[in-house]
């Protein structure tokens, strides 16, 4: 569970650092920032055990397709919106994560 949660906080930081090279012009840099995005995105996406998770999983895997794909057009279009968009989405499935988390230790502690 932790490691999913180093994943998104990884891809996070990379989508912000890109935000903050875009904005600066430096090209190569924010380049370099989204590419580890999408590796990471693309790692989150691959673990998915869609027999196990249904649905649930079907519709992860499509949107981690398409915040790939969001994370490609603002690095080619240099467009920091489609970075926010990514951003938001990821931290709203972080989010979640970050709440099973919570209930899992709370569980726990009750045990």
């Amino acid at each position: 569970h932790r490691l999913i949660q180093m994943l998104m906080e990884g891809a996070l930081s990379k989508i912000t650092a890109a935000k903050e090279l875009m904005q600066h012009g430096e090209i190569a840099g924010k380049g370099e920032q989204i590419s580890w995005a999408i590796s990471i995105i693309d790692g989150l996406r691959v673990s998915l055990d869609k027999s196990a998770g249904g649905e649930l999983a079907e519709n992860l895997d499509a949107l981690y397709d398409y915040m790939m794909r969001q994370l490609l057009l603002a690095n080619v279009q240099n467009d920091p919106a489609l970075l926010d968009e990514v951003r938001s989405l990821l931290g709203q499935i972080k989010d979640g994560w970050d709440a099973i988390a919570d209930v899992a230790a709370e569980a726990h502690s009750a045990a």
